[in-house]
C-alpha cells in the first residue's frame, strides 16, 4: 500500500498494487494492519457502490454534519473518474479549498494499481464520470444518518470547483443545494 498527502490535512491518495494472471487481477482493497500502521480510521460501518452509466454525470458535493461527520475512503473501480475534495473545516488552513484526483479504474489505463481517496471529517466529496459506466465503491466509518445529509452546490462561486465535462445528468438534490453564504451552519 502506498500512501501520498494531498494539500489538506488528512486527506491522502492511496494506491494498492494489483497482481494481474491469465484470469483477470485480484488486489486487497482493505488491510487493517496497513489502516493501522498508517493511523487511518479503520472501524468500516458500511461499504457502498456507485454506479454510474454516462460520462459527464455529476454527484456531489456531500458531507454529513455534526456529531455523525463521515470519514471514507473512495476508490474508483471502473471507468475515469474526476474524483473532487473541498475543505469545509473552519479551523483549516486551506478551509474552503478544494483538490481533485483522478480515478483510474480497471481497463481504463495499464495500471496495474487501484486508487483511492482517504476523506477526513469536515470535507465534502463529489465526483464527475469521465467515462460511461463507471463505478466507484466506498468504506464508510460512520453509518448514514440522512438527518445529518449536508452537501453544497457542485458550482457555487464561493469555491470555483473546476469541473472537466460539461454535467449531461445531477440529481434534482445536488442542483439545489443552498449557496454557501446562505447556508446555516
Amino acid at each position: 500500500m502506498k500512501i501520498e498527502n494531498l494539500p489538506f490535512a488528512g486527506c491522502y491518495v492511496i494506491e494498492w498494487e494489483a497482481f494481474e494472471d491469465e484470469r483477470g487481477l485480484f488486489s486487497r482493497l482493505f488491510c487493517l494492519k496497513e489502516f493501522q500502521l498508517h493511523h487511518l480510521n479503520h472501524s468500516i460501518q458500511q461499504i457502498n457502490i456507485s454506479q454510474n452509466l454516462h460520462k459527464g454525470t455529476l454527484r456531489g458535493m456531500h458531507y454529513q454534519a455534526a456529531p455523525y461527520e463521515e470519514e471514507k475512503v473512495v476508490f474508483g473501480l471502473t471507468g475515469l473518474i474526476y474524483d473532487v475534495l473541498l475543505d469545509l473545516r473552519p479551523d483549516s488552513p486551506t478551509y474552503k479549498q478544494w483538490c481533485s484526483v483522478l480515478l483510474e479504474g480497471y481497463g481504463v489505463t495499464s495500471s496495474k494499481t487501484v486508487r483511492g481517496v482517504y476523506i477526513p471529517k469536515g470535507v465534502a466529496h463529489g465526483f464527475q464520470t469521465m467515462s460511461d459506466a463507471c463505478q466507484l465503491l466506498y468504506l464508510m466509518f460512520e453509518n448514514y444518518h440522512p438527518e445529518n445529509a449536508r452537501g453544497v452546490r457542485w458550482n457555487d462561486p464561493a469555491f470555483l470547483i473546476c469541473w472537466p465535462l460539461d454535467v449531461s445528468s445531477i440529481s434534482q438534490k445536488d442542483s439545489s443545494y443552498a449557496l454557501f453564504k446562505d447556508q446555516v451552519r
